[in-house]
């Protein structure tokens, strides 16, 4: 959001005041006046555009086609621990998501959401895809992408584009041993192992360039190269993280 804004001509740290809510606390907000927009993930979009109290100005895929969105994170000592339970839980992973993908699951899946241990909201409201959308903004909105070519392997290109960010508004010192903490990080080998065991074709791991909506790229070879490039963006700091030696945990 930050980027978008910025790219806007908007600064996000000076023009707009910017909170993190609890996404179900978001629509009763923007239904008051407390706030005048959020960003979040659906459904809490689609139901402010049905219930008539907002709608969406961008969607994400519109903003960064093919972004990740989630992650699964595990401890590094217990991933070192644990190797085939890693592996295995990336594959459980990776059916689920292909599951997902699948529109004849959409049904089940919205059941499902709509529990209240869940999402606690009427399941036709759960929708996924350009479905999601009224159709006046169906050609603007995006959508979740759960499966397919490219979409579910980790990217260290990505990792480096997303601490760019975290640099560039302060949130953190760019980290000068960079590369050593995206192969530390980002556990390619994992997915590669765990795509290749469920016969999957997509298993090879190629660093593709990166440029969201405005047409600017991103220099992944100079990243602080492309940050002084930016024109708005806080005074940020370089520094060595220290990231220790990797240990497994303790039989």
């Amino acid at each position: 959001m930050c980027y978008w804004l910025a790219s806007n001509a908007i600064n996000p740290d000076r023009d707009v005041h910017l909170q993190t809510l609890p996404p179900a606390q978001m629509l009763a907000d923007l239904k008051d006046g407390s706030i005048d927009g959020y960003c979040v993930g659906e459904p809490w979009n689609v139901r402010a555009d049905r219930e008539g109290h907002g709608f969406p100005i961008a969607g994400d895929l519109e903003i960064w086609s093919g972004h990740p969105g989630k992650v699964l994170g595990a401890r590094e000592d217990w991933a070192m621990a644990y190797p085939n339970t890693h592996i295995a839980l990336t594959k459980a992973l990776l059916e689920a998501c292909r599951y997902c993908a699948n529109p004849a699951h959409r049904d089940e899946l919205s059941e499902l959401l709509s529990d209240r241990r869940y999402l606690g909201m009427k399941a036709e409201l759960i929708r996924f895809g350009m479905e999601s959308a009224s159709e006046e903004i169906q050609e603007a909105s995006g959508h979740t992408l759960f499966f397919g070519a490219g979409v579910n392997r980790p990217s260290r290109s990505e990792h480096l584009w997303i601490i760019s960010q975290l640099a560039r508004w302060s949130e953190i010192p760019f980290p000068r041993n960079y590369v050593e903490i995206l192969e530390r990080v980002c556990a390619v080998g994992v997915y590669s192992t765990a795509a290749r065991e469920l016969g999957l074709d997509d298993v090879s791991y190629q660093r593709g360039g990166i440029e969201l909506f405005d047409g600017v790229p991103f220099n992944a070879e100079d990243p602080i190269g492309y940050l002084n490039t930016l024109s708005i963006h806080q005074d940020f700091s370089v520094a060595e993280i220290p990231i220790g030696v990797p240990r497994a945990l303790a039989s």
